[in-house]
């Protein structure tokens, strides 16, 4: 009977949450009736939930705009302008580019013409799916890039297995007729041969284990490697992943005045060399955990292509095919694409004056990051998805076997996006959830919360710094296995940036490393949708990928330090505590 109790009492689970976590902290805002006490009572009450998900992460972010004014902590007016800021605007912008990316399936073409240069090798097609996919979730959600990635490693395993099966019954078929011919020939009172074939057999069975075993490892490396390569990827750009948007809007937010120090050239700078090594290595462990690092096998040097390897290519040929040629749709996407990515890097490149600056007065001061994600977005609104026809005025002058039809035709066709397509496909709860951080953020600000917080880690100034931000990268990353990754960076980024004014050292030196490590969600299956997106398809145990995942979350941490200690202080200047955070803490 003892162990049935329990199981009543997880129907409960939820409500009980729900009903007792404001009841039990209701002495707080009590008996401190300050603002700072106020925020942190609601701070606490959403960190409760969005770590339980008790209810959806979205609907907890929108408690400030209710409660904040009820308690008197911020006016409704100041708590809703949080919830579609300028980062918030740059996120929605991203996300309407990646949507017209997915919806003419140019990530798919991208991919698979990638892994054909690449090749089938097993070291080289595990590299060339981390690279595909890596490349991708910089630009694309991490959740659309594995979905798309993990059915052709899928449909190239299954290929790879059906002709390893049916080499496998030839060469039996083949050495059955031989051995009967062997028999024949020699005498049948010989009891040798009898031997050799059960010797034979036997070999042949633990072969064939040893190869199943070996089979089931190359599953489970080539689809971990494409969640893990989703997650590093995500981290390259600042419209990459959630946690990279919450950084950008949570230093606009503390830090009104800093020179946009975090923009879209500046991150990219930083976190794409991470993102670089992170995969290498990644790569590596995957390769010596799953597959075995034989140089000579695993990159074929100076071998020819085996069954397995050719029906892996045919595979990935056939897949390419489907496609056919690149559609007008799909060219202006791209053109567009790049065009964005263009706009991006050189509105502030910082070495030399940047287009902002240039074409308009006071462009630096005015246009950030959001205003070519939202000029791009306007334009896949207005452009067509197919070539348009010129016809001419007069009947007559036209081709006699137009027909009526063509003429009354609009001269524009259908634009690269309609927004029926993107309301569908745009994440709301992110952006709601990225609301409600820079709600949290600016209350902490203003209501003195921060301030008292910066000022109870004072003692940590005695530790070094870098021993610092990589005990909080652990903390970080061990935290966003259990929580969402952009909750996890909405929780701790402002304590990062008080602790950081406290100590005297530059905000971003503990924000780049926390706000890295809450997308290394490497060890469960249920901390990150990529992650579960792979464990659905039943190669790999929760113990598999605990176990990578340990190692994986270890190489994150040790990367991050290494860059925030090497190219990252000439890009952010971390060695001096700017004006900018001194002149904000001193409010």
């Amino acid at each position: 009977m003892a162990p049935t109790c329990p199981r009543p009492l997880l129907r409960y689970r939820s409500f009980a949450i729900l009903l007792f976590t404001p009841l039990l902290l209701l002495p707080l805002p009590i008996t401190v009736p300050t603002r700072e006490a106020k925020c942190a009572y609601i701070i606490i009450i959403m960190a409760v939930y969005w770590c339980t998900e008790v209810i959806p992460l979205a609907v907890t972010s929108l408690m400030p705009v209710v409660f904040f004014p009820l308690l008197g902590v911020q006016s409704s007016k100041s708590v809703c302008l949080q919830y579609l800021n300028d980062t918030n605007m740059l996120f929605v912008g991203g996300l309407i580019v990646a949507i017209s990316v997915e919806r003419w399936n140019l990530h798919k073409r991208i991919a698979l013409k990638v892994l054909l240069i690449l090749g089938v090798k097993p070291a080289l097609l595990m590299l060339g799916f981390m690279i595909v996919t890596a490349f991708l979730s910089m630009w694309i959600s991490n959740t659309a890039t594995t979905a798309m990635m993990v059915p052709i490693v899928q449909a190239v395993l299954d290929q790879m297995d059906n002709t390893e099966h049916d080499v496998t019954m030839m060469e039996q078929a083949t050495g059955q007729t031989n051995t009967v011919i062997e028999l024949e020939e020699k005498n049948a009172s010989d009891p040798t041969p009898v031997q050799v074939i059960s010797n034979g057999q036997v070999l042949d069975g633990t072969r064939s284990s040893e190869e199943k075993k070996m089979k089931k490892r190359i599953c489970k490396g080539m689809t971990l490697c494409v969640c893990y390569a989703a997650s590093i990827g995500g981290t390259a750009t600042l419209t990459g992943t959630g946690p990279n948007m919450v950084l950008k809007g949570q230093m606009n937010q503390l830090y009104p005045n800093n020179n946009d120090v975090v923009n879209f050239a500046s991150w990219f700078g930083f976190a794409f060399p991470n993102m670089i090594l992170m995969l290498v290595l990644a790569w590596i462990w995957l390769q010596c955990s799953f597959m075995g690092f034989n140089f000579k096998k695993s990159w074929g040097c100076g071998t020819v292509r085996t069954a397995k390897e050719k029906a892996a290519y045919n595979v990935l040929k056939a897949e390419m095919k489907k496609l056919g040629p690149i559609s007008y749709a799909e060219f202006n996407v791209l053109i567009m694409f790049a065009l964005l990515v263009l706009l991006w890097f050189s509105r502030h490149p910082g070495f030399v004056k940047g287009w902002a600056s240039t074409l308009f007065p006071e462009g630096e001061k005015y246009i950030t990051d959001s205003a070519p994600a939202v000029f791009i977005a306007l334009l896949l609104f207005i452009l067509p998805a197919n070539k348009p026809k010129f016809i001419g005025w007069n009947s007559s002058m036209s081709d006699p076997e137009q027909t009526e039809e063509d003429i009354k035709k609009p001269f524009l066709s259908a634009p690269l996006l309609d927004w029926n397509v993107v309301q569908r496909k745009m994440p709301w709860s992110i952006v709601l959830l990225l609301g409600g951080g820079f709600a949290l953020a600016d209350a902490s600000a203003n209501s003195g919360l921060s301030a008292w917080l910066g000022h109870q880690m004072t003692p940590l100034g005695s530790i070094p710094p870098w021993s610092i931000a990589t005990v909080l990268s652990l903390i970080i990353a061990v935290f966003t296995e259990c929580t969402s990754n952009v909750a996890t960076a909405t929780l701790f980024l402002p304590v990062f940036s008080s602790m950081a004014a406290s100590v005297k050292i530059h905000p971003l030196y503990v924000m780049l490393p926390g706000t890295l490590s809450a997308s290394f969600a490497f060890m469960l299956p249920v901390a990150t949708p990529p992650n579960a997106i792979v464990f659905s398809y039943g190669h790999i145990r929760v113990l598999d990928m605990v176990r990578s995942g340990i190692v994986m979350n270890i190489i994150g941490v040790f990367c991050v330090t290494l860059a925030i200690n090497t190219w990252g202080r000439p890009i952010f200047e971390l060695d001096t505590f700017p004006t900018w955070a001194n002149s904000t803490t001193n409010q």
